[in-house]
């Protein structure tokens, strides 16, 4: 039996927009998008989406989060978005506030280019995923579901993800228009609000630092 290839780096720049959802999709659960950035070259990444897992039945609320981690500079910057529903007699409205921006210290990216060969993967065989043949990667984790990630077939590119801590309910993300190449330095800068505390509702002038 002919041995697989070690498993891939993922490509050194790649963005793509994203699908959240669960398996099984169970009651309450809700599938959510977005779009992300890694650029492995900078160790930098961005994600910028509604945030899953967050119950709207619980909270009363839908969040909007764009997140940036520079490992190299060791900081994070986060902008949130909350939107809930007001009755209003001729219907219900959607309401947003812009929260206070939020910075810490930020110290490894959400997905390393080398996960796969990091932890060990396996290949798994092969599935269509998207409308395509991919090769399936599997990371066994012990008390939690496996990490799984399916790449085109013979290739580097992203197409799903699987994890999650509960093996009978997991977080499926998938990405759909995965693009390779340079990604603006803009995407990833940290902006500083220059409005005055107390302001936050208000949309603001954002200087790039």
């Amino acid at each position: 039996m002919q041995a697989h290839p070690p498993p891939p780096l993922l490509p050194m720049q790649w963005s793509s927009a994203y699908v959240s959802y669960w398996s099984p999709m169970l009651p309450g659960d809700q599938m959510t998008s977005g779009y992300c950035w890694f650029n492995y070259a900078r160790d930098v990444c961005r994600i910028d989406g509604l945030f899953n897992p967050w119950p709207e039945k619980e909270r009363g609320e839908h969040l909007w989060m764009s997140e940036v981690g520079d490992v190299a500079r060791g900081q994070g910057f986060k902008r949130k978005m909350v939107y809930w529903k007001k009755v209003t007699p001729i219907g219900e409205h959607l309401c947003e506030t812009l929260l206070p921006d939020e910075r810490s210290s930020f110290h490894e990216l959400f997905l390393p280019r080398a996960v796969l060969m990091d932890g060990n993967a396996r290949h798994a065989g092969c599935d269509p995923v998207l409308g395509q043949l991919a090769d399936v990667w599997t990371i066994e984790r012990p008390h939690k579901a496996p990490l799984t990630l399916y790449l085109q077939a013979g290739t580097n590119l992203l197409l799903r993800m699987v994890s999650g801590n509960d093996k009978q309910h997991v977080s499926v993300r998938d990405f759909p228009n995965v693009f390779v190449g340079d990604i603006p330095e803009s995407v990833f800068a940290m902006p500083r609000t220059p409005f005055p505390p107390g302001m936050a509702g208000e949309v603001p002038r954002v200087v790039e630092t």
